[in-house]
């Protein structure tokens, strides 16, 4: 059996085990106070062409969002987010826990779309009754999205000129920001990214490491206190170099970017794969995910020897089968894939 069922199905990039043992034994400060975590927020900060960018790295995707949104917005504030994008859909209620609604824009194929966006915010300021109701204090996207879509420059473009106008910061979901960027479709780069969002962060969890998530505040925004906030929630590791270790190897020799292309050259190859056999793809991804539309016995037939992810159901009544590809998928992998 082989997995494609998501993209951190393997443990950690073979550089990253590398360097953890490697310093497994030095004795260092914890929370993020040690000399590795410092040189992976100054290489951050280059890459990014954000020099004065504030950077802080956290555990999870899940506590990120979580403690970002939640620090940023006031008492009174929610978040707007695609309908279908991760804080909406998928983390089990973590920011209506923090007290913050999710604001659901319907979105295009995973995107939120600016004029869209702006309508939604004049309706809401043109409404003489706006005072009783839940103030956007936020914008939320995802880069890729949730179904693996990715924003043109233009269209981030548009997004923030919005968010501008309207004084909100714009955050964007990075957990698979590598396999964006590296799409052969994509137009961003992450200065790019850097220069049009108030704050985002760079994935970990999904692009190489054992866990972490890499928080880049661009214009000098960061919360007041912000690591009091983050223990507060509960989201600080003790060991903070098991972190800082991880993004300075991630980020030393473009490894983060050399790993992020192999996945997309992978998934090219998928593509392939899937047009040979005649599966029908739900939409066209540039990016390390692809769904499919398959019948139960399709699914039995690939459950043989490939372990996939449901995604959902069509409204034909065929499932939406998901099947990633990541920096570990291997050539070995496709084969079997294209032999069943």
């Amino acid at each position: 059996m082989v997995s494609f069922e998501c993209d951190y199905i393997a443990g950690a990039h073979p550089e990253i085990i590398k360097r953890l043992s490697e310093t497994n034994l030095e004795s260092l400060p914890g929370y993020g106070m040690d000399h590795y975590t410092a040189s992976a927020q100054q290489k951050i900060r280059k890459v990014c062409g954000c020099p004065d960018a504030q950077v802080e790295l956290l555990v999870g995707g899940t506590q990120t969002n979580a403690v970002v949104i939640s620090t940023m917005l006031r008492d009174w504030e929610g978040v707007i987010a695609a309908d279908s994008g991760h804080v909406s859909v998928h983390e089990s209620g973590a920011i209506e826990y923090s007290g913050h609604k999710v604001l659901a824009l319907p979105g295009k194929d995973g995107k939120i779309e600016a004029p869209a966006l702006k309508r939604f915010l004049e309706r809401f300021y043109s409404d003489v009754t706006h005072d009783h109701m839940v103030f956007p204090g936020m914008v939320y996207i995802s880069y890729p999205t949730e179904p693996g879509t990715l924003y043109s420059k233009s269209e981030l473009e548009a997004i923030s000129e919005v968010c501008r106008e309207y004084s909100l910061p714009l955050y964007l979901d990075g957990a698979r920001l590598g396999y964006g960027l590296m799409s052969r479709s994509s137009d961003l780069t992450i200065r790019d990214i850097a220069r049009l969002t108030n704050v985002f962060y760079i994935g970990g969890t999904k692009v190489g490491a054992l866990c972490g998530e890499a928080v880049v505040f661009t214009k000098g925004n960061r919360p007041e206190h912000f690591m009091t906030s983050v223990k507060k929630r509960g989201a600080l590791l003790a060991k903070g170099r098991l972190l800082g270790i991880q993004f300075d190897t991630l980020f030393t020799d473009d490894l983060y970017f050399r790993i992020s292309r192999h996945a997309i050259d992978m998934a090219e190859k998928l593509k392939d794969i899937i047009r040979e056999k005649g599966w029908e793809p739900y939409m066209d991804s540039p990016t390390n995910q692809q769904l499919i539309l398959m019948t139960e016995k399709e699914m039995e037939a690939l459950g043989k020897k490939v372990v996939f992810d449901r995604w959902g159901i069509n409204d034909d009544g065929r499932t939406i089968v998901r099947l990633a590809t990541s920096w570990s998928t291997g050539e070995e992998d496709l084969e079997v894939l294209r032999e069943v």
